[in-house]
């Protein structure tokens, strides 16, 4: 407190006369003291707190979360540069900071007759992405096919802020940007690319349809002025077909069944023919293997019998016939010692005659011969 307030407390205090300790007559004597400040130092003090009712009125401050990313606002103007997770301060009044969400998020596309599987299809897809944040619920697409028939596609898009160009994403397309970059995007390419196909066609390329789709509107994302967002999947849930074309389908399916059916039939009854072919061909083969053996054994013993007379026929030299007659005269000698009765007979044509001695007692027979 000033040092002048209190010399003016002091003066009133002693205004009745008297001592300062007592009190007389009609009037209070007292002698009041306040603590002495010394202003200078005070100052300082001042200012903290000052600063201290600022932060907590203003809060010229704002936290940047691991998964978000900021922008500082300068009187309107986004800086080039995204702010990185941590604490950043601003200016209040003139400077502000937007903080984004980093995380993947999904727009989800859905018919209202499909509306109760929601819940089951978003969670089997935020399944592979923990970090999803937010659900943007769509309408349908409606679509047309080649022929200008009109039908319906449920499907689910997620996505995620391009982080380093997250500033000029704002200053361009503003904090609406999901419904300026994604929607319209994903509406055109679905479109476009369900013109390429018969309705009908559609469940039976049901891949190579939605593979299509996603290549599509991933170049289209790509394309976009400072690639803004990073497409992270694209998944088609549902192609909702007229109920006429549905019955047609069902029709083809069935009849397409009973023709695969036919054919698996005609496929049996072919491989089980082939089987009897097989074993009969197999049976004959082995007949045919049997007979040639025999053939083969009744040649190979003729061609033995053949080669065996060959050198029988060249070992009858003049010589061996001489030494074979000298033999066999020899026996006929001893035979004709025993039993002078004997008859001899010549078998002509061998160069060794075969002598047979033929006694009158038949159990003396015998046979002399080569």
């Amino acid at each position: 407190m000033p040092a002048d307030l209190n010399d003016y407390f002091k003066k009133r205090g002693n205004s009745g006369g008297g001592d300062n300790n007592q009190n007389s007559g009609g009037g209070n004597n007292f002698n009041f003291k306040l603590p002495q400040f010394d202003t200078k130092k005070a100052v300082p003090l001042y200012i903290i707190i000052g600063i201290i009712l600022l932060l907590i009125v203003a809060r010229p401050f704002k936290i940047v979360g691991s998964d978000e990313v900021g922008i500082r606002v300068t009187t309107g103007v986004y800086s080039p540069d995204a702010l990185a997770p941590g604490l950043h301060f601003f200016l209040p009044f003139i400077q502000d900071i937007i903080i984004l969400d980093a995380k993947v998020r999904m727009m989800s596309y859905t018919s209202t007759e499909q509306t109760a599987r929601i819940g089951e299809t978003q969670q089997k897809l935020i399944s592979g992405y923990m970090s999803v944040s937010s659900v943007i619920a769509q309408e349908s697409i409606s679509v047309k096919d080649a022929r200008g028939l009109d039908f319906h596609i449920d499907l689910a898009v997620l996505y995620s802020l391009n982080r380093a160009q997250v500033p000029n994403t704002m200053s361009i397309w503003g904090l609406n940007w999901e419904n300026k970059i994604i929607d319209p995007t994903v509406r055109e390419v679905v479109r476009e690319v369900a013109g390429r196909y018969n309705a009908e066609d559609i469940p039976q390329k049901r891949s190579e349809f939605a593979e299509a789709i996603k290549a599509d509107i991933a170049r289209s994302i790509e394309a976009q002025e400072g690639k803004p967002v990073i497409l992270n999947t694209v998944q088609l849930r549902e192609i909702i077909l007229p109920e006429k074309i549905r019955q047609q389908i069902e029709q083809v399916q069935f009849a397409r069944q009973q023709v695969e059916e036919a054919r698996n039939q005609v496929a049996r009854e072919k491989q089980e023919a082939e089987k009897k072919v097989v074993t009969a061909k197999g049976e004959a083969d082995a007949i045919k293997t049997m007979a040639q053996g025999k053939a083969d054994a009744i040649r190979i013993e003729a061609e033995a019998n053949s080669h065996a007379n060959n050198i029988i026929a060249k070992s009858l030299t003049p010589t061996l016939l001489q030494l074979r007659q000298i033999e066999t005269q020899a026996k006929f000698n001893e035979a004709l010692k025993e039993n002078r009765d004997a008859q001899i007979f010549l078998t002509p044509g061998g160069a060794v005659p075969n002598i047979w001695v033929d006694t009158k007692d038949k159990q003396k027979q015998s046979s002399i011969g080569q």
